[in-house]
């Protein structure tokens, strides 16, 4: 196979789209029928929705929970957190953190006390640094935005009352996520109309999308079960090394803790994180300087500085993530170039 001369390096903002949704989305695509309707097109279309709701409940562990979907994690969030008063610590995702109060303690590592369950939104593994919480149970809302298809879990193992998901995070369509649910559970739609979603969000349901959602979940818990990820934490390990071995100024945010596997953050002081994504974006790998949906704002990372980490700090982190087409010679190449550009830094600095 022919591999593109450049290498991609930014899973965690979105993952390539994999051949199985690919190829439930195409079929989803000859279905003409409104999910809503009851004539037999809408019956085919239902059919194919609920085919890939139970295939995302298998995936999530889920059975039994009421699962809605939703344009994605973000308006998942909202629907959840918006006007209840819950709580979370600094390093929630932008799309938690605007409905939130930040009142929760974050240790050095990254890692979230949390006194009343029942009142706080936790993130199962952090986007940005890859930290993975432990969870206390019964938490209003679990974030497994990221830790979704990186990480075995299930959401009837958690006790949370919510959880967050998104497609594209783990090789699904962009644009559908899906918030999770315990059967029963109380909550007004803020999106009204129809009385689609069960009634918590109204408009038709983009099935397409949603037939890519329930293909790649499940392909994912596949890739768990195969170990495909626990080579992929090798060869992020052998990137760190390689960075560690050249870069004794470099800081890991998060070594130490349990991480997601294919997940690495790493500030030089001073080298600005978009400086450094610019440049070797030149060089032909896509990296981030944080979340993508806060990347092009040009400050410090909001969870660095909440797990202690200065403004000087916090602005010159990166973040490199992993997948599983990701090689070892890929990660090479990426540390031999960065290297070189921070040998450059360091010259100028000096």
């Amino acid at each position: 196979m022919i591999r593109d001369a450049r290498i991609y390096l930014d899973y965690n903002a979105t993952a390539p789209l994999r051949p199985e949704a690919r190829a439930a989305m195409v079929e989803a695509m000859d279905v003409v029928g409104n999910p809503s309707s009851v004539h037999a097109e809408g019956r085919a279309a239902r059919a194919l929705m609920e085919k890939a709701r139970a295939r995302l409940a298998a995936a999530l562990g889920a059975e039994g929970a009421d699962i809605i979907f939703t344009s994605g994690a973000s308006e998942a969030a909202a629907l959840a957190c918006a006007g209840r008063g819950l709580q979370a610590g600094g390093v929630e995702h932008d799309a938690v953190a605007a409905w939130v109060e930040p009142t929760l303690p974050v240790d050095a590592r990254g890692g979230v006390v949390v006194d009343d369950p029942a009142c706080s939104v936790l993130q199962l593994a952090n986007s940005e640094t890859g930290v993975v919480q432990g969870l206390p149970r019964g938490l209003a809302v679990c974030d497994m935005t990221q830790a979704f298809g990186k990480l075995p879990l299930a959401f009837n193992w958690t006790g949370a009352q919510m959880a967050l998901v998104s497609a594209h995070k783990l090789g699904g369509p962009k644009g559908i996520g899906a918030l999770v649910m315990c059967r029963g559970t109380d909550l007004a739609a803020r999106i009204r109309g129809g009385g689609q979603e069960m009634g918590r969000r109204a408009g038709t349901e983009n099935i397409i999308g949603i037939a890519g959602f329930g293909a790649a979940a499940e392909a994912a818990v596949r890739d768990i079960d195969e170990g495909v990820w626990a080579r992929v934490e090798k060869i992020r390990d052998i990137l760190e090394k390689a960075i560690e071995a050249g870069a004794n100024k470099t800081i890991f945010v998060g070594k130490g803790a349990r991480r997601l596997p294919n997940t690495s953050c790493f500030s030089t002081p001073g080298w600005k994180g978009e400086t450094q994504v610019m440049q070797m974006d030149l060089a032909g790998f896509a990296v981030s300087a944080g979340s993508a949906c806060s990347s092009g704002k040009l400050r410090e990372s909001r969870v660095l500085r909440a797990m202690g980490f200065d403004a000087v700090t916090a602005g010159s982190a990166i973040r490199v993530s992993l997948g599983p087409q990701t090689r070892e010679d890929d990660v090479l190449r990426f540390a031999e170039a960065w290297l070189e550009k921070e040998a450059k830094f360091r010259a100028r600095a000096a």
